[in-house]
């Protein structure tokens, strides 16, 4: 086996997932205990809330989640009446997914306590190092997705 200096503590590809495992847990427990949202739900609503009616095709894109996950968080949404699916007016075979009124009630109660736990999570952080954080994180972002489209 030939000598590295690869180390999994240094590795970034693991840093990333085990940070985004941690953050994941914390918020999830805090949103499902109280608003009964697993985090596809929960990034679902605030896509639409941002975005206004999107399709699962545009969801995929912009949620960074797949067709299956989205399928699940757009279905169990709905079945709480928090969107609804309306047809789309150049596909037949999509629709587009709406948040409902019931959904921007939940949004407008979730969201002080999203931005609470971001706040917490980045609190020994300079604001400057904060904007330098989600730049690089926005670069790794893309760096990922261009190496994935050049294979």
């Amino acid at each position: 086996m030939p000598h590295t200096s690869l180390t999994l503590d240094e590795y970034t590809p693991y840093r990333l997932a085990v940070a985004s495992s941690a953050v994941s847990t914390l918020i999830s427990t805090a949103y499902d205990s109280l608003y009964g949202l697993k985090i596809p739900e929960w990034r679902l609503i605030m896509i639409l809330r941002e975005d206004g009616p999107s399709t699962q095709q545009a969801l995929v894109k912009r949620g960074g989640m797949d067709k299956v996950t989205i399928s699940r968080a757009a279905q169990a949404l709905a079945k709480r009446r928090l969107i609804t699916r309306a047809p789309h007016e150049h596909d037949g075979r999509s629709h587009h997914l709406i948040l409902t009124a019931e959904g921007e009630r939940l949004f407008a109660d979730v969201a002080p306590a999203a931005a609470e736990y971001e706040k917490v999570m980045l609190a020994d952080f300079t604001p400057d190092e904060v904007a330098t954080f989600k730049k690089l994180l926005r670069r790794v972002e893309e760096a990922a997705l261009k190496a994935q489209n050049n294979r």
